[in-house]
């Protein structure tokens, strides 16, 4: 079917009451760019978005780098501040993902992730609130808690990851921790770091795991991974997951339980500083990926489109590329893929989700650049 401890100048960040919005202005922001097959639209423009989520009412939940959560009107004219988080913004660090609860339309549940300082130094944590509307105008996030954070704090700002996926019968919240930098903690059976996670709705270790009767820590559900900035399920229940490698080796994988993806023992790409690291091989025992990028892509968000604006995408992946600038498709053929279309944005591409309506919006992510806006995707006529 067609269809995320290096030098810390080499590793530099890569972000991530109702008032009108500036800088608006949807009557002069549509363009069609010759060989696109879709029409940009300008929704919204904002101050290093990082992610985003659809109301089921259309409207957007929006999360800026510096720790604001945004509630955003449906044509991207209006927005509130709903709730302003604590977090740790150096380099790559900030207010991450926003994901609605499975059974938001009856508790009003938002999940979280963002980074903070803490004993040892740094991570990232998941938390919820739940959506507060009783007061028309003033709407806000209240009973926010955090309910896990990684183990362990680290020093560093880079590599936290904190991308979240609920599972399709929404039993289960799958939660990505990145290495932060360290290389080992991928391997460390007790660390979270370097892995997926599968954790309850509460933010506790899903029981069965399929590593915690080896001594792992018991929300391990895969591990071996890097920098993880994108999960997503496909309409089959396959979970996807795509994390930037190192110097090459860009990965999309399909994310199966126990399995261990490699890093930093093998990879496509190799260390910043020149190190060779062995490729993937046939029978290392590690699980390769299904797709990678050299020269890399430096993937953002990833999305599973569902909808019928785009018929001929139907199941595809859709990843943003950061360094490449691009929105990156990648065709979906079951449990394989292969790399599809690979379009130049102009601008780092942060988040890819997919409207009510079918159209893919994305998110620039307003650095080395970028200007933060949001951008609505519809076919070219």
């Amino acid at each position: 079917m067609s269809r995320s401890l290096f030098v810390a100048a080499l590793l530099a960040a890569t972000a991530c009451s109702a008032e009108p919005q500036a800088g608006n202005a949807a009557s002069d922001s549509t363009a069609a760019t010759a060989g696109k097959p879709f029409v940009e639209t300008v929704v919204a423009d904002f101050d290093a978005p990082w992610a985003m989520t659809f109301l089921p009412d259309g409207r957007m939940l929006v999360t800026e780098k510096d720790g604001r959560l945004l509630l955003v009107s449906a044509d991207g004219k209006v927005r509130q501040t709903i709730a302003t988080l604590t977090v740790d913004s150096a380099g790559q660090g900030g207010l991450m993902d926003v994901v609605l609860a499975p059974d938001f339309a009856q508790s009003k549940r938002v999940y979280l992730s963002w980074s903070t300082t803490g004993a040892g130094g740094k991570g990232v944590v998941l938390a919820r609130g739940v959506l507060d509307e009783a007061n028309p105008g003033a709407a806000k996030l209240s009973q926010i808690q955090e309910i896990f954070r990684a183990t362990p704090f680290v020093e560093g700002n880079g590599h936290y990851s904190g991308r979240i996926a609920f599972s399709p019968d929404g039993q289960y919240l799958f939660f990505t921790n990145g290495e932060r930098q360290k290389f080992d903690p991928a391997q460390d059976p007790k660390a979270t770091l370097g892995k997926v996670l599968r954790l309850t709705p509460d933010g506790k270790p899903a029981a069965g795991n399929p590593l915690a009767a080896k001594g792992f820590h018991p929300a391990v559900w895969s591990y071996g991974h890097r920098n993880l900035l994108g999960i997503a399920f496909d309409a089959q229940g396959n979970l996807w997951e795509q994390e930037m490698g190192p110097k090459g080796g860009d990965e999309l994988n399909l994310v199966l339980p126990g399995r261990n993806y490699g890093y930093p023992k093998v990879s496509n790409g190799d260390h910043y500083d020149g190190r060779p690291i062995p490729d993937h091989a046939p029978g290392d025992g590690f699980e390769a990926p299904k797709v990678s990028w050299t020269p890399v892509i430096s993937p953002g968000g990833l999305m599973i489109y569902s909808g019928n604006l785009f018929p001929q995408w139907k199941g595809d992946a859709f990843i943003g590329g950061l360094s490449s600038k691009a929105l990156v498709r990648v065709d979906l053929d079951g449990t394989n893929a292969r790399k599809g279309d690979q379009w130049d944005m102009g601008a780092r591409i942060r988040e890819v989700e997919q409207g009510p309506d079918g159209a893919i919006y994305v998110l620039e992510d307003g650095a080395q650049g970028s200007q933060g806006r949001m951008l609505r995707l519809t076919p070219a006529r």
